[in-house]
């Protein structure tokens, strides 16, 4: 496999994608439960993925891990997230604490406090054979605002300023240098803030997911005119760097991979969509919405058909009713649940009649994550 535009980056590992999966400045779209299912196809599918959560609500975080594990690895740092210098310095146990999961902060906040970087990485946390997190944390935002603080700086060519717009990147090439990830995919906020900005920018594709509703399409548009607002200051960085700085970020700019409709009601029979016919009005006007808004050179590379259709057609698009809870419960696929060791007696029965339901959600993701793959190669 090649680079996943996540684009064919000048200082990529061979064979890495960086994908934004998915981003919308709109929340309620499915995005966690989206994300989550789509990773675990992927690695069940032989693309060994890794999942940072730059969502600073950690909602990933928590439909991945036991509550009692992200406790434990968010209190180990909390001294590192208020001084990590200070805390690296007194803390007898820093290196066994490298020796275990870290959150995302932990691992960006040396750039955030302008520290040298930790002396090796630890370990991500293990989901599944081929798949990987590193949690987020809630204090995340404390990142974000270092962003925004130095921004101005990067024009300059300031090293500390690059380095605190560019860490992001650089942490998931460096995992997938140690680990031989395939596809790295990040789970980023519903915003547009200075976080999202420099996420959304230095990877190689985003993908939008939607409702078939008004929102989806003004989310769409407010993407849209963000995206052009953030490659001309990117442009305009990269004009002002010398060779060397300049070869520190992406060759190109990020590229769009299409658009998903995901947990919709389904109504038979009323068109092909199989959506309301409120909601198929809505699904119709997402391909217009985005050739009016994601600029032409974002999306070039996509044929007719893949700009025109959800990721996956119908695949995912219509809702699993309660299906998602007891995944999120117990911390497992849809697919997985039947199957999974500790149901509690009062699930049990209502799962064991449901059998069917759960596991028959495996190829629809399957074939969900083929059609993603699909849109991957035509990153070049």
């Amino acid at each position: 496999m090649r680079a996943y535009k996540f684009a064919h980056l000048r200082l990529r590992w061979a064979n890495l994608y960086e994908i934004d999966l998915c981003f919308q400045q709109q929340g309620g779209v499915g995005k966690t439960t989206l994300t989550f299912h789509l990773t675990h196809a992927l690695a069940e599918m032989g693309k060994k993925t890794l999942i940072i959560d730059f969502d600073p609500q950690c909602n990933l975080t928590i439909f991945s891990l036991p509550e009692e594990m992200i406790y434990d690895i968010w209190k180990v740092e909390d001294p590192y997230i208020e001084d990590f210098g200070s805390a690296r310095k007194k803390d007898s146990k820093y290196t066994e604490h490298l020796n275990s999961p870290r959150s995302i902060h932990f691992l960006l906040k040396p750039t955030e406090d302008g520290t040298g970087d930790i002396e090796s990485l630890p370990p991500p946390v293990y989901l599944a054979e081929n798949l990987s997190i590193i949690p987020g944390r809630l204090t995340l935002h404390l990142y974000e605002e270092k962003i925004s603080s130095r921004w101005s700086d990067v024009y300059q060519g300031d090293p500390l300023a690059i380095r605190t717009v560019n860490r992001v990147r650089t942490i998931a090439e460096d995992y997938a240098k140690q680990h031989g990830f395939d596809i790295v995919i990040y789970d980023t906020s519903p915003s547009l803030g200075s976080l999202n900005k420099v996420v959304i920018s230095i990877v190689d594709g985003f993908v939008i997911p939607c409702n078939p509703d008004m929102f989806s399409l003004y989310g769409i548009r407010n993407i849209g005119n963000s995206l052009a607002i953030w490659k001309k200051q990117f442009d305009t960085i990269f004009h002002l760097l010398s060779n060397e700085k300049r070869q520190m970020f992406p060759e190109k700019f990020v590229s769009f991979l299409g658009f998903t409709i995901y947990n919709a009601r389904k109504y038979s029979g009323q068109n092909e969509l199989d959506l309301a016919t409120a909601h198929y009005n809505f699904a119709q006007q997402i391909p217009t919405t985005v050739r009016e808004f994601i600029g032409p050179e974002l999306r070039n590379h996509l044929s007719e058909s893949q700009l025109r259709e959800p990721i996956g057609t119908k695949a995912v698009m219509h809702s699993h009713s309660t299906l998602p809870s007891m995944a999120q419960k117990y911390h497992t696929p849809i697919w997985l649940v039947p199957t999974t060791l500790g149901l509690e007696s009062q699930d049990k029965s209502t799962i064991s009649g449901n059998r069917g339901s759960y596991e028959g959600t495996q190829p629809k993701y399957h074939e969900f994550a083929d059609a993603v793959l699909d849109r991957l190669k035509t990153l070049g």
